[in-house]
């Protein structure tokens, strides 16, 4: 699950209500939260091979933004194309 800091969501919010959106650097910052007992969690721990594990977290890092609607543009392309690639 990817969860954002209060104050960084209601800062975005201030700098989209006053115009100055991006003023600051456009800077995102968010929290992933890992449930250490799901079986993909355990799968990535058990994996022997640094590239797959790489991919396996990278697929989970981007399922979890998936399902806030962060993943957009390229990152969104990235994830559909390692996701065919993996079935």
């Amino acid at each position: 699950m990817v969860t954002q800091n209060e104050f960084m969501r209601r800062f975005k919010d201030m700098e989209k209500v006053s115009g100055q959106q991006g003023f600051y650097g456009g800077f995102d910052h968010y929290n992933l939260v890992i449930n250490g007992n799901h079986p993909l969690a355990t799968r990535i721990l058990d994996e022997k091979d640094d590239e797959k594990r790489t991919q396996l977290v990278q697929q989970m890092i981007d399922l979890a933004m998936l399902s806030q609607n962060i993943l957009t543009g390229e990152k969104l392309s990235e994830f559909v194309k390692r996701s065919y690639e993996m079935l």
